[in-house]
C-alpha cells in the first residue's frame, strides 16, 4: 500500500487532495499534517512513500519542510501544490529535486497527473 503524507494548513485542501488521490490511486494510506512542524514529525514517524505539501503554512514553511526532509532523505518524493507561484520560490523549491510543482487549486486533471507520477515511481 502506498503511503502519502499531505501537509497543508487548510483542512479543506487536505480533504480535496485526499478525495482526488483516493479516486485515482485506489489502495492508498493517507496521513495529514496541519503545518510544516507536524509534517516533519509525521514524516520521520511514518516514512511515507510520498509527501504532498503546500508552501504557505504557519510554524514552518513548505520550503523549510522540503529542505529538512531532503537533508534527512535526499530520495524523498515530494510534490508541491501551492498558490505561491512566484518564479524565485518555484526555482528554489525545484532545486531540491522535487517530483512536481502544481498550482492550486487541485482538481481532477492535476490529481490524475500526481497519481500517474506516483505509480510511475512505485512501479518503475
Amino acid at each position: 500500500m502506498t503511503k502519502v503524507l499531505i501537509v497543508d494548513d487548510s483542512v479543506f485542501s487536505q480533504k480535496i487532495a485526499a478525495n482526488l488521490i483516493k479516486k485515482y490511486m485506489g489502495d492508498v494510506e493517507l496521513s495529514f499534517a496541519n503545518d510544516g512542524e507536524e509534517g516533519i514529525e509525521l514524516y520521520e514517524k511514518l516514512k511515507p512513500d510520498f509527501v504532498i505539501t503546500d508552501l504557505l503554512m504557519p510554524k514552518l514553511s513548505g520550503q523549510e519542510l522540503i529542505r529538512r526532509i531532503k537533508a534527512h532523505d535526499k530520495f524523498a518524493e515530494i510534490i508541491v501544490i501551492s498558490a505561491d507561484v512566484q518564479k524565485n520560490i518555484r526555482e528554489e523549491v525545484e532545486a531540491y529535486n522535487i517530483l512536481s510543482f502544481l498550482n492550486k487549486p487541485l482538481q481532477d486533471e492535476k490529481a490524475q497527473l500526481i497519481c500517474n507520477l506516483m505509480r510511475e515511481k512505485i512501479h518503475g
